[in-house]
């Protein structure tokens, strides 16, 4: 009877929208207006045209201006530096909501907000805040954040591009795989070992501009989801940067990615959980619409059973990507390393 209980509680929340539960939740008036203004975005500019960007696998330019007018494309960024000055359970719940319509934008912001910007924000100078930063605050400029190679993967520590001081450039040399945004960018995060004999310590983050001599890009991957945006190899042959474009202190590289990765799983948390919501909207106007035996099929308990676990399961991950938003920024741990030992 519970059990029975349960499933026509949780259908009647799918069928409203599924957010009954977190909209008891006291979110300040700030993040409810923006988790609101990015939902009406979502629904009036992305869900209507998100199936067309991902099959022609275009990049959503216009949206990520306007989205960069909302202050979304740097959410964490100080207002003086053009950005909102909120913080991470706001970009937390903006990434859901606009992953919710298109799953590619939400990319986009992601990887543009903390891939990016995010390494700069914490580790950039003055100067180079003012010229990294800034101009990627309005979606008129995107960047990306260049860590996997096709050797290895995203082992930052085994990092085979390498950056050689030449006078006053550092030279570098070496193949980055798999980079979102690559071919719209305008900048990016470069990580390369600049001494081979201190393995991880010696690795190193470099601002590189692009188009740039020395950078080229190889062939666009077809995937088989979140098409519209651009995936692609780096190439650089003996891009020659000016020594002011290395980010943290030399050797910091690896430091600098573990820190930035630990961040950014949070926007893929929130834009995973953006991609559920949908899909539960998705099969709760479906049980609403499919007729069988002359009633609705969401009239059934067995449909009821696999919406309400489903609608528990969004919930859960909801909090849980909440309390981890929290947690970072209290400046807490928001981090669980298994250890079975």
């Amino acid at each position: 009877m519970a059990a029975l209980f349960k499933a026509r509680r949780a259908l009647g929340l799918c069928l409203g929208g599924c957010r009954s539960f977190t909209q008891l939740a006291e979110l300040p008036d700030t993040h409810q207006l923006l988790r609101q203004t990015c939902r009406d975005f979502a629904d009036k500019e992305l869900t209507p045209i998100a199936s067309k960007l991902d099959r022609e696998h275009l990049f959503p330019t216009k949206q990520v201006q306007e989205l960069g007018a909302m202050g979304v494309m740097a959410m964490e960024v100080p207002e003086e530096l053009g950005g909102a000055g909120m913080d991470y359970l706001a970009y937390s719940l903006a990434m859901e909501e606009i992953s919710r319509g298109c799953a590619s934008t939400g990319c986009v912001v992601s990887v543009n907000n903390s891939l990016y910007i995010g390494p700069i924000l914490k580790n950039g100078t003055e100067e180079q805040m003012k010229e990294w930063i800034t101009p990627f605050t309005t979606g008129e400029k995107v960047g990306c954040f260049a860590l996997s190679e096709p050797g290895n993967g995203s082992d930052a520590g085994a990092a085979s591009t390498t950056a050689r001081q030449e006078g006053d450039e550092w030279v570098l040399n070496g193949t980055k795989a798999w980079i979102t945004n690559s071919w719209d960018a305008s900048a990016t995060v470069v990580f390369a070992t600049t001494d081979k004999k201190l393995k991880h310590k010696g690795i190193s983050a470099f601002l590189v501009p692009m188009p740039h001599p020395g950078l080229s890009l190889g062939k666009k991957e077809d995937k088989l989801g979140i098409r519209a945006t651009s995936t692609a190899n780096i190439i650089l042959e003996d891009c020659r940067i000016p020594l002011g474009n290395m980010l943290g202190p030399r050797g910091a590289g690896f430091k600098i990615a573990m820190q930035t990765l630990d961040s950014g799983r949070i926007g893929i948390a929130a834009q995973a959980l953006g991609i559920a919501q949908a899909s539960l909207d998705c099969a709760a106007d479906y049980a609403l619409k499919r007729t069988a035996f002359g009633a609705p099929i969401g009239k059934m308990q067995a449909v009821q059973f696999k919406l309400a676990d489903m609608n528990m399961a969004v919930e859960s991950a909801r909090l849980l990507t909440w309390k981890a938003a929290l947690l970072r920024d209290s400046k807490k741990p928001f981090i669980k390393v298994h250890n079975p030992f």
